[in-house]
């Protein structure tokens, strides 16, 4: 469990830098007291994450006999990931607005919008892939507090290493150990043959 815990925190960690909710994280911080918006992202990510790592273990034990199989699968995913960190994401005017304007609870605002940012995303598609191979309990627990480090940074100090760290060098560092993990994976489920 140890293990699943530490894997999982750095792997979403890492995926988080630069992603979408950590831009929404920024946005929100410039509106509400950053407690609130570290609270509304720790229950909603702690929900995702839940649902992700129950998927990722169905489909660990469903395909017990074929773990081999789901090595390689999960191995190209975190390859896929490394791709799709390159690629970047980016928040649409319509979205910085929405973050903007919304209106309630800080908590419930934030915990809404990243519920809704998370569905379908990469961390949550990682965490998924995680709960495969690792234990869903340390897999949910890791990954949940590794992306709220990571939207922690962002809400912390976001602005600051906006200006000071070129953003390529993020990206291309995250890019980097999604290829290492994703290659890591390959070459196991090779073995495993």
């Amino acid at each position: 469990m140890l293990y699943a815990l530490l894997l999982s925190t750095a792997v979403i960690f890492v995926a988080e830098l630069g992603d979408k909710s950590q831009l929404i994280a920024m946005t929100f911080a410039t509106r509400y007291r950053p407690r609130d918006v570290l609270v509304g992202i720790t229950v909603a990510t702690a929900v995702v994450h839940l649902a992700s790592v129950g998927i990722g273990f169905w489909i660990g034990e469903a395909f017990a006999d074929a773990q081999h199989w789901i090595t390689l699968v999960a191995g190209i995913a975190f390859l896929v990931f490394a791709a799709w960190t390159l690629r970047g994401d980016q928040l649409t005017v319509e979205e910085r607005q929405k973050a903007q304007r919304s209106k309630g609870a800080a908590i419930w605002a934030v915990g809404g919008a990243f519920f809704l940012a998370e569905l379908g995303d990469k961390t949550m598609l990682a965490t998924i892939t995680l709960a495969t191979q690792e234990n869903w309990f340390g897999t949910w627990i890791g990954s949940t507090i590794g992306m709220v480090l990571a939207d922690a940074l962002a809400i912390l100090v976001g602005a600051w290493l906006g200006k000071q760290l070129p953003e390529k060098a993020i990206k291309y560092g995250a890019a980097a150990l999604f290829a290492v993990f994703g290659i890591w994976l390959l070459v196991e489920g090779v073995v495993a043959f």
